[in-house]
């Protein structure tokens, strides 16, 4: 990772006995101006990032994947892959006394000795590893500024220690870095809706007429309400008799949801699934709690691009699952602390640490994102890694603005992309395409286009071709240009699921009341490949029944299956395609809007839907039972 850039502080002079390392400014430093510095005294708790043998851990992830290997599906524990793989006791106790010798506090390894953090005010954090931490303000993509908090360069460690370290994280409240495959999109935010907005039970319940025509497009059919659990198990074909028994889905969070397990009940009661047992929920805390956290990673998508009213992503999560795997048990794992990305991360690893014998769960959905740069790449990939030689799936959202994401990217996670998915009166697919929205908003009788909303995708400049997807990824989405040479290298997503906000789901949630007790069940539509990445799970699940043994690394089957009945094969919009099946009709106050369905448009976006894999929904989405079936088969 590239220095950053220093922006109006002084520079610090490095020592000769140190060595810079991961943990650069955030990419929006180098477009921000400089406010101010940070207090030296606020506090701060930083993780420093320990390097396992990581070239032997993916060798034995790998053979532990692929069927027909010695050692497939014979996973370690925690405490063995440790053992095997991780940084020795004596790494983590030399960097544990550096920082403690630099006046840090609370110095401690995490049980995996996966890293060590510490606390200490600003001025002791900056003299330690040889940066300033500013306050710096940037204009987004909406036009509007934010201010964030950012060191300015490239931490430096000891020669001794850097070695052994993989990056440092903590010291940012960075603002979402433009993606890397593609042009940010030029879409802000939408006009107020109206009060009480008109859509739709079923898809093309209710059409509108268009005048003009946009694009192409005379008709239009209004937004879903939020299809119900009967409407998306009905799309995916899932059973009941597979309904992810004697299985656990972790879902990993940044804030506690309120009065979860009620919400799930009255979930279960609204949309006639069986009520939860006390049994099948679990919540739990990682990391220490923060008075005023920061919110720099993914935010849930709200229904019709409007930001929701409530924060619903962790009772989205919740249910999407239920919904695909109503027997499964569930664990949410709140990640705490004041930077929401180590929060996050600290998250996904206390699942796969568990009791030290077992990882928490063999599948672990992860609905957020975190934006390339903002953290070292590599702590990413050694949490994946480490998941996969335990047997967890680690299941990414692929994200909500086109291109990729440091989580999404990685060879060893599962990225699920999202589509826009229509269901018909008779709980029928009446179509499914890739989600990439072009919005056009009608202002005194004419169009302006307002740019393309979607899931996330791309090819990473970083991690080369995974064996999974050789034969199966065209080269015209695998090859990409590597400063002055051309590379095969990982595509992104691999499978996909419903997203966009014209299709998304009724999600359920309860706010607190002014005394602070739990108020009443309510409803919200909600979607984004944060619902996408749980409906994969809960369908994994249900795959997994049953078996000898999970699935864990599950992408070397996923591509097996590619091309098989096991998949919807996800398509582009054809000029053939009914008009009310390719675009949404915004009503609003102010004006009105549309948004195209499958958009392409190379200003806004370098992924297409095709034939076969694509770069909007990778391989396509699952095929009900013969999903189920073929997961098995693939795993024997």
């Amino acid at each position: 990772m590239a220095a950053g850039a220093v922006l109006g502080a002084p520079g610090t002079a490095r020592a000769a006995s140190t060595v810079p390392v991961s943990g650069s400014a955030s990419p929006a430093v180098h477009a921000a101006s400089r406010v101010g510095a940070v207090s030296a005294s606020q506090r701060l708790t930083i993780q420093v990032w320990l390097k396992p043998d990581l070239a032997g851990a993916a060798t034995f992830a790998d053979a532990v994947a692929t069927p027909g290997s010695a050692e497939f599906h014979h996973y370690l524990s925690p405490n063995d892959y440790t053992a095997r793989f991780g940084p020795s006791a004596a790494h983590a106790t030399a960097l544990a006394a550096w920082l403690t010798a630099r006046g840090l506090t609370q110095v401690r390894a995490d049980s995996g000795r996966d890293y060590v953090s510490a606390t200490g005010p600003v001025s002791t954090v900056q003299s330690a590893f040889g940066v300033r931490i500013n306050r710096y303000r940037v204009i987004g993509a909406n036009g509007q500024a934010t201010v964030f908090q950012s060191n300015d360069r490239d931490v430096s460690v000891p020669a001794s220690l850097a070695p052994d370290v993989l990056g440092v994280t903590g010291m940012d409240s960075a603002p979402p870095a433009a993606s890397q495959s593609a042009a940010p999109s030029a879409r802000g935010p939408r006009k107020a809706a109206a009060k009480t907005p008109t859509c739709s039970q079923y898809w093309a319940q209710h059409v509108q007429t268009l005048h003009p025509a946009y694009q192409g497009l005379t008709k239009a059919s209004l937004p879903v309400c939020g299809y119900s659990a009967d409407q998306i198990r009905a799309a995916y074909g899932a059973t009941w008799t597979d309904t992810g028994r004697g299985q656990t889905v972790a879902l990993t969070e940044d804030e506690a949801p309120t009065a979860m397990f009620q919400t799930l009940t009255d979930y279960a009661r609204s949309n006639h699934l069986p009520a939860p047992k006390p049994s099948q929920f679990r919540e739990v805390q990682s990391g220490t709690s923060c008075a005023t956290p920061s919110h720099s990673a993914a935010q849930p998508t709200a229904a019709h691009g409007e930001a929701p009213a409530v924060d619903d992503e962790a009772e989205m999560d919740s249910e999407a699952v239920y919904a695909m795997a109503p027997s499964a048990n569930q664990l949410m794992v709140v990640g705490g602390g004041c930077n929401e990305d180590q929060a996050l991360l600290d998250a996904a690893l206390a699942v796969l640490t568990g009791d030290g014998s077992h990882p928490s769960a063999s599948i672990e959905s992860n609905s957020w994102q975190i934006p390339l740069g903002e953290v070292p790449a590599q702590t990413v990939h050694a949490i994946d890694v480490r998941a996969a030689a335990e047997g967890v799936g680690m299941y990414f959202a692929s994200g909500d603005t086109p291109g990729l994401t440091v989580t999404d990217s990685d060879p060893y996670a599962l990225a699920v992309g999202g589509t826009s998915l229509g269901i018909g009166a008779a709980n029928n697919r009446v179509f499914e395409t890739g989600w990439s929205d072009d919005y056009g908003s009608l202002d005194n009788g004419k169009w302006s286009d307002q740019g393309v909303s979607g899931a996330g995708g791309g090819t990473s400049l970083v991690y080369g071709q995974p064996f999974y997807q050789k034969g199966v990824v065209p080269a015209s989405m695998s090859r990409v240009r590597v400063g002055k040479r051309i590379a095969t290298n990982r595509a992104v997503p691999d499978i996909a699921a419903d997203a966009d906000p014209d299709t998304g789901i009724l999600t359920g949630y309860i706010q607190p009341t002014s005394s602070g007790k739990p108020g009443p069940y309510q409803t919200t539509p909600n979607a984004g490949t944060s619902l996408a990445c749980p409906l994969i799970a809960g369908l994994i699940a249900d795959a997994q029944q049953g078996q000898k043994s999970a699935f864990g690394f599950v992408n070397p089957l996923i591509y097996r299956l590619a091309g098989t009945r096991a998949f919807h094969d996800i398509l582009p919009v054809a000029t053939s395609t009914p008009p009310q099946d390719r675009g949404a009709y915004i009503p609003a106050k102010a004006s009105t809007g549309v948004d195209v369905f499958d958009s392409q448009e190379h200003a806004y976006t370098q992924q297409v839907t095709a034939k076969g894999y694509d770069t909007m929904t990778g391989v396509g989405t699952p095929n009900g039972a013969a999903f189920l079936a073929g997961l098995r088969h693939a795993a024997r």
